[in-house]
């Protein structure tokens, strides 16, 4: 396995290009179940985790072809050969699920293995099988797959959800475009995600109104044809990579960036004594005095602060000047990072969905090991704010979710090597 190699102590100082949003991308891929015509995304993220949405798509029959070194995907649906997800594809990514809402609602039926991802809790999917049972669909588990069935088609209905569940919120928005009559998602997600897939379903044919609310409703329609639709700014590697000059002294302007995308992070950089600034090609990030000061953080669905950058903020709070406290109440079990952090001269104290973090002058140098997506960048940021040389490992979670972590973070400046693994 490979490892990154980070020598800490530098000042950032440049730019860096932020790409179209993971979370968004594995969503709007499939949406081609849905048609028969053609579908373009552009701005797609270079990332294994929409390689392995594309091998899922292939296996069900859809045409799939990269361009512009994999900015640019088009795949075609025009011929589903298959209707079940296989379990060999399925459990390298959560997302895969995905799938279950646009098969039914186009071929009446759909077999999928549950998911697999990262170890960060539960993240059951029983949501996603009760809005299918919603819209008329008879779910069977069996043997770890799940066995659905709409032999008359979907029919509208109203879905409440009792929290908020991105993934459910795009299932059944997926499936709902082409069932028979009106949807009404109730306690849906707010997601910018969630608003980067309606408005890409709207301009294949859908009826979808209230996306970026609590409630959405859509009125089904007959049948949806292509599009050509660019995929959304990451807002995770955006606040990633506005983290890494708050770590290390300096300024780095993150291109595609906007302030509205991560609201709730920009307001807790700023406590913490950062500056952001809206520019015309993104945003600018730099410290505006001294130390970091101690804020508390938590956890909280669109448009609180995201989930998926808590670890991050971690490595930040890690040298703040006072004690920060970070609440989790997402996921459970999503401190992974935190006793690898401490191997760097962290004082964490974990207390089941919080975490005490009392700043410390310097982080050292050490090897840690990432255990999920967003704890592998954690420990990379770390690492740049540390003293003497960090090594991470198992970074194989990370190109999951970061496209060339190393070369955009040297570009400004950053002392970061990959090295292969044997």
């Amino acid at each position: 396995m490979d490892s990154i190699l980070v020598t800490g102590g530098t000042a950032l100082h440049g730019e860096i290009p932020i790409a179209g949003a993971k979370n968004a991308c594995l969503t709007l891929m499939p949406a081609t179940l849905l048609s028969e015509d053609p579908i373009t995304l552009t701005n797609a993220p270079r990332l294994s985790d929409i390689k392995t949405m594309g091998t899922l798509l292939e296996s069900l029959g859809t045409e799939v072809t990269s361009m512009q070194d994999g900015k640019v995907l088009t795949m075609s649906s025009h011929n589903l050969t298959n209707l079940t997800a296989d379990y060999d594809i399925v459990r390298k990514m959560r997302a895969s699920i995905l799938v279950l809402g646009p098969m039914l609602a186009r071929a009446g039926q759909a077999i999928a293995s549950l998911p697999g991802g990262c170890a960060i809790g539960a993240r059951p999917v029983d949501l996603h099988l009760k809005a299918m049972e919603a819209l008329g669909a008879q779910i069977e588990l069996r043997d770890g797959y799940v066995h659905a069935k709409a032999p008359q088609g979907l029919k509208g209905a109203t879905i409440e959800f009792p929290f908020v569940s991105v993934g459910a919120t795009e299932n059944a928005l997926l499936a709902a475009t082409l069932a028979r009559g009106t949807t009404i998602l109730k306690q849906a997600a707010r997601e910018p995600e969630i608003v980067d897939l309606a408005e890409c379903l709207i301009a294949m044919g859908a009826q979808i109104d209230g996306h970026g609310t609590s409630t959405i409703t859509i009125q089904g329609v007959d049948r949806l044809h292509g599009v050509t639709h660019p995929v959304v700014t990451d807002r995770i590697e955006l606040g990633t990579y506005m983290l890494a000059p708050a770590v290390t002294g300096g300024e780095v302007e993150c291109i595609g960036g906007k302030i509205e995308l991560i609201e709730a992070f920009c307001e807790k950089l700023d406590a913490a004594g950062l500056s952001v600034e809206q520019t015309q090609r993104g945003l600018k990030v730099k410290r505006t005095n001294g130390d970091i000061k101690a804020i508390n953080v938590t956890t909280e669905p669109f448009p609180g602060f995201p989930t998926d950058l808590q670890a991050q903020m971690m490595a930040l709070l890690c040298t703040a000047n006072g004690t920060s406290v970070l609440e989790e109440k997402i996921f459970e079990n999503r401190f992974m990072h935190a006793p690898e952090l401490a191997r760097m001269g962290a004082q964490i104290e974990v207390n089941g969905g919080m975490a005490t973090v009392t700043g410390v002058e310097r982080l050292k140098g050490a090897p840690v090991m990432a255990t999920d997506l967003r704890a592998s960048v954690s420990l990379i940021l770390a690492g740049l704010a540390a003293e003497g040389e960090t090594l991470v490992n198992r970074v194989y979670h990370l190109d999951r979710g970061y496209e060339r972590v190393e070369e955009k973070l040297g570009n400004c400046g950053a002392k970061i090597e990959r090295i292969k693994g044997q």
